[in-house]
């Protein structure tokens, strides 16, 4: 027959709600086994976890305290003694949760994302299944926030659990916004296998380029001359900046592609594509008055036309 759960969390009978979900709380941080490799803590843990399905659910509560089921959840058979034969509360066998075949663990008091696991850095966040330590345990998913940079050129970032627990993800070369990465064995432990961890990757924005499908955009500011008369000025690149020509005569909105420069959709890389903004010197000094006064009265234009 199972041990006493009151016991197994530490608690008096006449313990309150609270002061069962907060004692389980701190027992299932110390012992889990993603912080705990110690056998006989998972092992604990376990147990801990079973005394918290029954005496966190109050209508299980009530009938153990009145003796009408075991420590395992199992009906007592009045006159007789005991329950009915079967596994035992150490070791999960025969646990399914809610007392008895098929039920389902009483884990609605407690916050199992807080407990189990949240991911931090980068902006990830993770959501936690319940452990149901019945085979395989549930997996959990994740946000992380890269960089465009990042996602082009590959990288690797570390991700922490609440509980301390860190792990470095590896971003792959050409990873797309959305993807998903895949740690096996980093989810919610269960009684045969731990279950994974399913990071989705968020790209953030950039505030250079801007992404549009597979191909980037962005504006390259060029200097009244170099529109004028063509020249050579540096763009910049998720790589870092390169030269690119400015041909003669350009004007504002015209665009110049730079080939396999861009993001990546489906393993395709697309093109960079840099808009020309003619832009004129912080200063207008007395020099440029004048050009811009003798052009004007010379060689009148409309823009557009």
């Amino acid at each position: 027959m199972a041990g006493d759960p009151y016991k197994e969390l530490g608690v008096s009978r006449g313990a309150s709600a609270d002061e069962i979900k907060k004692a389980f709380r701190k027992l299932a941080k110390e012992l889990h086994p993603d912080t705990n490799k110690d056998k006989a803590a998972e092992e604990r843990f376990k147990r801990v976890t079973a005394a918290f399905d029954l005496l966190g659910d109050a209508e299980k509560r009530a009938k153990y305290d009145q003796g009408e089921i075991d420590a395992d959840g199992r009906e007592q058979q009045r006159g007789y003694g005991g329950g009915r034969p079967g596994g035992g509360f150490g070791g999960f066998e025969g646990f399914s949760g809610a007392g008895g075949p098929g039920g389902r663990a009483g884990f609605d008091n407690i916050d199992l994302e807080e407990l189990f696991g949240r991911f931090g850095g980068g902006g990830g966040r993770a959501s936690s299944g319940r452990p149901g330590f019945t085979g395989r345990g549930q997996d959990v998913r994740a946000t992380l926030e890269i960089s465009l940079e990042d996602s082009i050129g590959g990288a690797t970032r570390r991700i922490q659990f609440s509980d301390g627990r860190t792990l470095d993800v590896t971003i792959p070369k050409g990873a797309t916004d959305g993807q998903t990465i895949r740690l096996r064995g980093q989810g919610a432990p269960g009684r045969t296998e731990s279950g994974d961890a399913l990071i989705e990757l968020k790209i953030a924005p950039h505030p250079v380029f801007r992404i549009e499908g597979a191909d980037l955009s962005m504006d390259l500011p060029v200097s009244v001359p170099d529109a004028v008369l063509g020249g050579k000025v540096q763009a910049s690149t998720p790589e870092g900046p390169v030269s690119v020509t400015i041909p003669k005569g350009s004007n504002s909105g015209q665009t110049l592609r730079l080939k396999g420069r861009g993001a990546f959709v489906g393993g395709r890389r697309g093109d960079l594509k840099a808009r020309l903004v003619v832009t004129l010197p912080d200063v207008v000094d007395d020099e440029l008055n004048k050009v811009a006064e003798t052009w004007r009265a010379k060689r009148p234009y409309r823009p557009g036309r």
